[in-house]
């Protein structure tokens, strides 16, 4: 049996507020396995993003561990945290946060190009990526000449850029209408599937979350296994 890609035991968080502690994540245990789409689903404030934040290193818990292929990465040093996050772990956010300036194609490529990559093959990893979710005649459009659901697919692509075992999404279809968060979406667990990428994606929509492998249900502090298409 393969290992998972992400692993949590035991995670825990906790924010100072001017009311004092609010505990977030209470212990926390979740493993990812390799080409399995994961959901998160729980209310505005339940802890969903302080999870992904934890299991993409962007934040350190204040308790347990996040391990990312067999590696405990809970007391890396920053360097190597930035290091782990390029060259494993991809990012989708609500908004795309593209670079205005840039062009589909140059947004998805930089990744690639900051990794130490060639420029000719980064772009040519980036045509390929936007092919894929159908954005072949707008590569060298701007962020701002794209519709909503076009900019998304082109945040996904740059997340899938660096070819990452681990995909966090936090949601990524959240601002848009349900037509076109039904196409991102689709695109998104398509690529998924295609590529084998571990995926744990945070969304309100229950009804992508239907399609997901396993969904689990942030309350408490606490996961809640839930039973696909409930």
């Amino acid at each position: 049996m393969s290992e998972p890609v992400l692993s949590l035991r035991g995670v825990a968080r906790t924010y100072v507020t001017d009311a004092g502690e609010l505990p977030v994540l209470k212990g926390v245990d979740l493993d990812v396995m390799p080409g399995e789409i994961v959901g998160l689903i729980g209310p505005s404030g339940s802890g969903k993003s302080s999870l992904l934040h934890a299991a993409g290193l962007l934040e350190k818990p204040d308790g347990g561990t996040v391990s990312i292929l067999g590696q405990d990465c809970t007391k890396l040093n920053d360097r190597a945290r930035t290091r782990m996050r390029l060259g494993t772990i991809g990012f989708v956010y609500q908004f795309h946060h593209l670079l205005p300036e840039f062009t589909a194609i140059e947004n998805v490529a930089m990744p690639a190009m900051i990794a130490g990559r060639k420029r000719a093959w980064a772009g040519e990893r980036a045509e390929v990526l936007l092919g894929r979710l159908g954005l072949a005649e707008r590569l060298h459009h701007q962020p701002g000449q794209l519709s909503g659901g076009e900019q998304q697919r082109v945040a996904l692509a740059r997340a899938l850029t660096n070819a990452p075992r681990l995909l966090l999404a936090d949601e990524p279809t959240g601002n848009l209408d349900p037509e076109t968060a039904a196409s991102v979406f689709q695109s998104l667990f398509d690529l998924a599937r295609e590529t084998g990428v571990a995926a744990l994606i945070a969304t309100h929509n229950m009804e992508l979350a239907r399609y997901m492998d396993r969904v689990f249900a942030l309350r408490d502090g606490h996961l809640e296994e839930r039973t696909p298409g409930f």
